[in-house]
């Protein structure tokens, strides 16, 4: 694993994690997570970002993102965390930042890790106990890929397409990866990947600004 300053390469697929300060609450009620989800999309799309995968926590996201070019996760996260943020301190009245520092990024080998990262990121609620299936957890994009459930947010990537020619083979073939948990090693993998920035992928090279 190669360790990637904050300079991302159009469209190589990234694993990002936000948290709440201190590992507090970030989201309040409903209204908070449909409100998050819709800007995320709007700024998503505006910057040429494609959504593939997400999950919001209590207290943290992951989200699975392709940008087109260099600026464009930067520009969305931007934009997304000012309205947000703005939004949770005039509705509970509070001030300050929301956010534990700046968001973690790492870029994914989407041959060897996408489909890894996308089910480690559906199974958070499983692994937080806040649920036992991933179907029964209503912020995150598992029933889009798992059932067909339309959910605009999402742009599929190619990885997962190749799963099955027609749709409903692809959310069978999906649900079957789910059957069997995912290895230690890889679940490390990837939390180590995204917590230092690093790149996660049997043949990607490093690259800097």
């Amino acid at each position: 694993m190669a360790r990637l300053g904050r300079y991302f390469l159009k469209d190589v697929p990234l694993h990002v994690i936000q948290r709440g300060k201190n590992r507090e609450p970030v989201f309040f009620d409903g209204e908070d997570y449909q409100l998050y989800l819709g800007w995320l999309g709007e700024a998503a799309a505006a910057n040429g970002v494609r959504i593939h995968a997400y999950v919001l926590m209590t207290n943290h996201v992951h989200l699975l993102l392709s940008p087109s070019d260099a600026d464009g996760l930067p520009r969305a996260m931007q934009s997304l965390g000012r309205r947000y943020v703005g939004h949770v301190n005039r509705t509970y009245r509070r001030s300050g930042t929301l956010w534990e520092g700046r968001y973690r990024a790492a870029p994914i080998e989407a041959d060897a890790y996408l489909l890894a990262c996308q089910r480690y990121i559906e199974l958070n609620p499983v692994r937080a106990r806040m649920t036992r299936q991933p179907s029964a957890y209503p912020w995150s994009s598992y029933r889009a890929h798992a059932t067909g459930e339309e959910n605009p947010l999402l742009t599929d990537h190619p990885i997962y397409l190749a799963l099955g020619r027609q749709p409903a083979a692809r959310h069978q073939a999906y649900r079957q990866l789910f059957r069997a948990a995912l290895p230690e090693d890889m679940v490390a993998a990837l939390r180590h990947a995204t917590q230092g920035g690093w790149a996660l992928g049997r043949r990607m090279k490093s690259g800097s600004e």
